[in-house]
């Protein structure tokens, strides 16, 4: 992949962007659904407690990813950039910067996770009568999470040089092996140890290893800007500048992660209180707008990276064509997913739940919050436009504010005013009011900055 691939050459902007989305898109929801693949694989061949086993993992997963995203948001930035200047030794120092801060961060938290692992669990609270099956899954898992990390890390800088194609069959890959290999493990078919519980970690860390294999023989195959070649491999090594903008444009996006799960765990107290109809609901309706979020998710990824090499190759004059064409897409896309799902709201409940009670009580539900999706979509877009930028706190101060300001206040007080409807009204409600503030920011105060390359 050479220089001329860049995402900006494209005579048809929107076709440009429209053509590296799609696989986004697909990366992200292939993604979720790897991991239902291998709850599904537990819960059927082990039972209960086993699904109760892996699922504590889950919180601690999420602060894991906290760490690797806010690094590769950072990164992708600066690649994007470098990419833009046409510079390839700089997008190769940022990726080489990167990887030693993943690998001595993820090996860290592998040794430490794996040491303190049933503090961790009984920090948690897990149940006594699942520790033996969880504390060897979790130890597992944990011990495997650079792989993960590493994983996660270069499959988001493919992006920032314009390839999201590559992701795209590397996801591909994970769930293929995933779903050979887990069930194999879990009961011993065709001569294998009979592993149980800890089989979908070793299947998971048996199929990031094939497909960073893979990726490496691929890469280098085409010749790849970002191949494992010598050149990139000699600067995987401590570079304090680097490590510096790195954690600056990461760590905000780590934060928000943080409070976001935080908010989420308030938000569940606040539905457990209606009984178990509102939480399956509750959880019914959270797995359809996750599907919603990612198209809209995915245009804001992209819009950051087409930002970022647009400033890298010093065409800040672009940014508002890039700007209108990610809005204009969240409108078409978010916006046509949003109608399908009002229209198809009982079939889409009915998925998850079968009493028809609940199925009506999430359709109400998702009729209240459905519209503002549109809203999360346009918000995320202006934030990742200014973090192209190095602009990053102020969007994160934004986010969280709208979270513990709004979305927090808001449920507890409508839902005392009009119960279970309520907490969905403080979702709509912090969704539009994150864009308002993020759109003012973007327009009165951001716009007026001179923007530069951050390397």
């Amino acid at each position: 992949m050479s220089a001329k691939d860049n995402l900006l050459h494209h005579q048809k902007f929107w076709k440009g962007f429209l053509i590296f989305l799609v696989p986004l898109i697909a990366t992200n929801i292939l993604q979720n659904l790897s991991g239902t693949i291998n709850t599904i694989f537990v819960g059927q061949m082990m039972g209960v407690n086993a699904i109760a086993a892996i699922s504590v993992f889950f919180p601690i997963l999420f602060f894991l990813l906290a760490f690797v995203i806010g690094l590769s948001a950072g990164a992708t930035v600066l690649v994007g950039q470098a990419w833009g200047a046409k510079n390839l030794e700089k997008v190769k120092m940022v990726v080489g910067s990167t990887l030693f801060m993943t690998l001595i961060g993820g090996c860290f938290i592998a040794i430490l996770g794996v040491i303190f692992a049933k503090q961790i669990l009984l920090l948690l609270g897990i149940d006594p009568d699942v520790m033996h099956l969880s504390l060897p899954y979790v130890q597992w898992m944990l011990a495997g999470s650079p792989l993960l990390f590493i994983y996660i890390i270069y499959t988001s800088i493919l992006r920032g040089v314009g390839d999201s194609t590559t992701p795209l069959i590397a996801s591909s890959m994970t769930i293929f092996i995933g779903v050979i290999v887990t069930p194999i493990l879990i009961a011993g078919y065709f001569g294998f140890p009979q592993l149980g519980i800890i089989a979908p970690a070793i299947a998971t860390s048996i199929g990031y290893v094939a497909v960073l294999g893979f990726l490496a023989f691929y890469l280098n195959y085409r010749d790849h800007a970002l191949k494992p070649d010598k050149a990139l491999l000699s600067h995987i090594r401590y570079n304090p500048e680097l490590t510096k903008i790195i954690l600056r444009l990461g760590i905000p996006t780590g934060i928000q992660m943080v409070t976001t799960s935080a908010a989420g765990l308030v938000i569940i107290g606040l539905v457990n209180h209606y009984g178990s109809h509102a939480t399956a609901a509750y959880g019914a309706v959270n797995q359809v707008l996750n599907y919603i979020q990612f198209p809209a998710l995915s245009i804001s990824i992209a819009a950051s990276i087409f930002a970022a090499q647009a400033i890298g190759a010093g065409k800040s004059e672009l940014l508002r064509k890039v700007t209108r064409t990610s809005l204009i897409m969240n409108v078409m896309i978010t916006g046509s997913l949003v109608i399908l799902a009002y229209l198809f709201s009982k079939y889409l409940m009915a998925l998850f739940i079968t009493d028809p009670s609940v199925i009506e009580l999430g359709q109400n539900l998702l009729f209240i919050v459905l519209w503002s999706i549109i809203f999360f979509g346009a918000a995320s877009i202006f934030a990742s436009i200014m973090r192209a930028s190095g602009t990053v706190t102020v969007p994160m101060i934004l986010n969280v504010s709208a979270i513990l300001l709004i979305e927090v206040p808001a449920a507890y007080l409508f839902s005392e005013w009009w119960g279970l409807k309520g907490i969905w009204y403080a979702y709509a409600l912090a969704f539009v009011s994150l864009c308002l503030m993020q759109a003012i920011y973007y327009q009165f105060v951001w716009k007026k900055k001179a923007i530069r390359a951050l390397i």
